[in-house]
């Protein structure tokens, strides 16, 4: 239940508090006097965007405050530890701030929090419902869903939608592995060809640098057997031989370094460099007698790298480059022979989406079926009530050609509102304060079903009077019974209905700034108000009977 309300400097309100009481509520005042400013403002708690133009003139932001209690609501606790917002004797403060300038901010329980928990909280809280809502009932799919809810069927109807967008994703998934089937198969042929022009090379990782250097080598192997032996000759094995004078000069500086041991280092030196060119020597002709003079051998490379010089060129311009391709050709190549396979499976699993759819669609139309008859005969049975004695509402369920995401047929609302006329659909029949009442008459069957527990009409009695306006307010005050009920209006004939009355008016301030005030109405002072809404002197004797008679009656 919404207990109070708190509006800082919205609009032309400056410091609005407003006590809300269980009940009927109704909120009157002149047109112009701010009554929409309240809604506007309630609404922002309800998720709505927030906009700089609201901020009040001179004033950097503005505030939006509500404090519910929330005992007797399981989810709000739920939600707020799925958020970690602590919850205090069962009261709830959402609030939200909108700057002129800057960034707009939200808390909930005194912790920062963001508009959309804010909205999410407050729509489990409070159903807001403004004078032109009842245009929403030429919408289909809102009569769908006012049906789906009437009748429990919400969760299946959202049940049908889900089972719709998968089987919907597995068909558009199979027409595109069809497509692409058909776009592979339209290439074996040539699949096939680049595959066998590369695998009959099969070439490896950097393999064509590794030739290259084997090429150099077979171009000038007799050169190169030939240089490394003369070299081996020259350094170790040949008459003298470097290694050799190397040798005799490290026995000199040795014999030297006997006298002076300064000359240790040079001898040291010298008898590295003899075993350094002992071994060298003995590398070269080593490797002199390796080298392999193969012609044959010549010819097996160079054929090699004109192979994987045409691939280069083909699929290039690297071998790595032809590697990729190679790989790329062979993953298509995989697909187009699983493909197959990949298709009967998902043939299978949409043979099973489009099961289970048609089972979740024909349950959810039955449940409409069902619903529909109910929904009809509750109506029907206050429309008089709202003035409307020989109104006749019918839903009307065309099944469609194939099953849609909101099922299996379409739902439509139907109204008669006078005798001797078959019911038509509510946009060609229907005037808007007829839609109007229509609207509350569904509002006040599903306020039954549903677990908000405050309800707020902002001037939905607009274009009706007299009786029906009488009736319009017996049947907000019949919905208080269950729910908190917080009306706008300008109907005599609904105000004097509620448990709690309040007005609004501008009044000006010290500095001659205009700013809108509420103010509880009891007694003598209600008395006025209701004359005045009735349309005559508020102050005349006349009109004030008059208002006593509805207060009382």
């Amino acid at each position: 239940m919404l207990i109070e309300l708190r509006i800082r400097n919205y609009a032309v309100a400056e410091d609005l508090t407003l006590q809300l009481r269980p009940g009927f509520s109704a909120l009157t005042g002149e047109t112009g006097a701010g009554k929409s400013i309240i809604v506007g403002a309630l609404s922002l708690l309800l998720g709505e965007r927030a906009s700089s133009e609201v901020v009040r003139a001179g004033q950097d932001r503005s505030t939006v405050e509500a404090v519910f209690d929330v005992s007797r609501i399981p989810r709000i606790p739920a939600l707020l530890d799925e958020s970690g917002i602590p919850l205090e004797d069962d009261l709830l403060v959402l609030r939200r701030e909108v700057a002129r300038e800057g960034r707009n901010r939200a808390w909930v329980n005194g912790s920062a929090a963001s508009a959309g928990l804010v909205g999410t909280l407050g729509r489990l809280l409070v159903d807001l419902h403004g004078q032109h809502d009842h245009q929403s009932l030429l919408r289909p799919g809102q009569q769908r869903d006012i049906l789906d809810g009437f009748g429990g069927g919400l969760e299946l109807a959202g049940r049908v939608r889900d089972v719709h967008r998968r089987a919907r994703a597995t068909w558009d998934a199979l027409e595109s592995l069809d497509e692409r089937r058909r776009e592979l198969e339209s290439r074996r042929d040539f699949l096939d060809f680049q595959l066998g022009e590369i695998e009959g090379v099969s070439p490896t990782e950097d393999e064509d640098e590794g030739l290259q250097d084997e090429l150099r080598v077979l171009e000038h192997a007799e050169d190169l057997a030939r240089g490394s032996g003369q070299l081996s000759e020259e350094l170790y094995g040949g008459d003298e031989a470097v290694a050799d004078r190397v040798a005799s000069a490290a026995d000199a500086a040795r014999g030297l370094s006997s006298v002076d041991p300064s000359l240790e280092a040079v001898a040291e030196s010298l008898q590295e460099a003899y075993h350094l060119l002992v071994e060298s020597g003995r590398r070269l002709g080593d490797y002199a007698g390796r080298v392999d003079q193969d012609p044959g051998r010549l010819e097996e490379v160079r054929e090699r790298l004109d192979a994987l010089s045409r691939l280069r060129r083909k699929f290039g311009p690297e071998l790595s480059d032809v590697l990729r391709e190679w790989e790329a050709l062979r993953a298509s190549r995989s697909e187009l022979d699983d493909a197959a396979f990949d298709r009967d499976h998902l043939q299978k699993e949409l043979d099973d989406l489009e099961s289970e759819l048609v089972g979740a669609a024909s349950s959810l139309s039955r449940l409409r079926s069902e619903a529909a008859r109910a929904l009809e005969a509750e109506v029907e049975e206050i429309l008089p009530t709202l003035g409307l004695p020989g109104g006749r509402f019918e839903v009307a369920l065309d099944p469609r050609a194939e099953i849609e995401a909101a099922g299996a047929e379409s739902v439509e609302f139907r109204v008669s509102l006078n005798p001797g006329f078959p019911p038509a659909p509510l946009s060609r029949v229907a005037s808007g304060g007829e839609l109007a009442r229509v609207m509350l008459a569904l509002k006040t069957i599903l306020a039954r079903l549903d677990g908000v527990p405050t309800l707020v009409f902002d001037e939905i009695d607009a274009g009706i009077g007299g009786e029906v306006a009488t009736a319009v307010g017996q049947r907000l005050a019949g919905v208080a019974e269950s729910h908190q009920v917080f009306a706008v209006t300008h109907l005599a004939q609904v105000a004097c209905r509620a448990g709690s009355h309040l007005r609004v008016a501008k009044t000006s301030g010290r500095d001659g700034v205009t700013s809108t005030e509420v103010f509880p109405l009891s007694g003598e002072d209600r008395v006025q108000e209701i004359a005045r809404m009735l349309g005559g002197d508020g102050g005349s004797s006349a009109s004030r009977e008059h208002a006593r008679a509805l207060l009382g009656a």
